[in-house]
């Protein structure tokens, strides 16, 4: 059974919430134990741990605490558990972590750059033993056991109406060098038709052409594409950072269809309440 890891040395990172569009100073430090903990330190300290919190799905994934909230942590939590990352200490200075530039390519190189180490805990995986789905409004998500070994195979499909998009699926085994090379870069997407009814609810405050692949009627407006298909890896991404909510290495396959953050934590709650669907590797 592999071991847990934590990073070698702490990580600092400064940016804005895509959301609330406030300044975020975010330090991600080594931790012996105790998971993935979120600690507010513009409201003295306060700490959740990844499992400790209620998880909301909206435009973003967020860990609501008694008393406070951390939203959009699906990049970060992507490239933690894709470089097997358990023990953590996530301390930012306002409700969301910040976007950067829409992908997780900058948390990949923050955490090569620092380098982790091994712990003496055993990482004890889930593996999938039984099928089961997920499904609403045309979207899904299969879950099945893997076909070989301890993989974590995930595939996704879209559809949009819209010329850049179309049509796009895309198949990974998920692991380090996958995650950083395939899905990392891949950024946040978003349409110029819906900017002003996202500002009146709140929400895209701080999205710019730097943090998110916009879209107008026809084409992106925001600049060259990463990858031709960078919209469905960037699901992709999301997945794996929803994934991350179970807290623990992964083996099965995961297929999703025209799916989000909303159908993906019904998955994470299904497995949560059905551990008969699941064994420890």
């Amino acid at each position: 059974m592999p071991v847990q890891k934590t990073l070698s040395r702490g990580i600092e990172l400064f940016g804005v919430g895509v959301h609330s569009g406030k300044p975020v100073h975010l330090a991600i430090l080594p931790a012996e134990e105790g998971g993935l903990v979120f600690r507010r330190t513009d409201l003295d300290g306060l700490e959740t741990p990844l499992g400790g919190g209620r998880l909301e799905a909206r435009n973003s994934m967020a860990l609501v605490g008694k008393k406070f909230r951390v939203g959009t942590i699906e990049h970060l939590l992507a490239a933690l558990f894709a470089f097997g990352v358990r023990n953590a200490v996530i301390a930012l200075d306002a409700d969301e972590v910040p976007i950067l530039d829409g992908s997780a390519l900058p948390f990949v190189r923050a955490i090569e750059k620092a380098g982790t180490r091994a712990l003496t805990a055993p990482a004890a995986g889930l593996r999938i033993v039984k099928p089961f789905a997920v499904e609403e409004g045309g979207a899904s998500i299969v879950v099945e056991p893997p076909r070989t070994g301890d993989a974590l195979d995930l595939s996704y499909s879209i559809e949009y109406a819209h010329p850049a998009i179309g049509m796009q699926a895309l198949s990974v085994k998920l692991d380090p060098g996958a995650f950083a090379r395939d899905l990392a870069p891949a950024r946040t997407f978003g349409f110029l038709r819906d900017v002003e009814a996202l500002r009146g609810q709140g929400l895209a405050l701080g999205a710019s052409y730097e943090n998110t692949v916009v879209l107008d009627a026809d084409r992106v407006v925001s600049g060259p594409l990463r990858f031709p298909d960078e919209f469905v890896r960037h699901k992709l991404l999301d997945l794996t950072g929803d994934l991350a909510l179970l807290g623990r290495p992964l083996a099965g396959r995961f297929t999703a269809h025209k799916a989000g953050h909303r159908l993906h934590l019904e998955a994470v709650r299904f497995l949560l309440a059905n551990p008969d669907y699941g064994t420890t590797f």
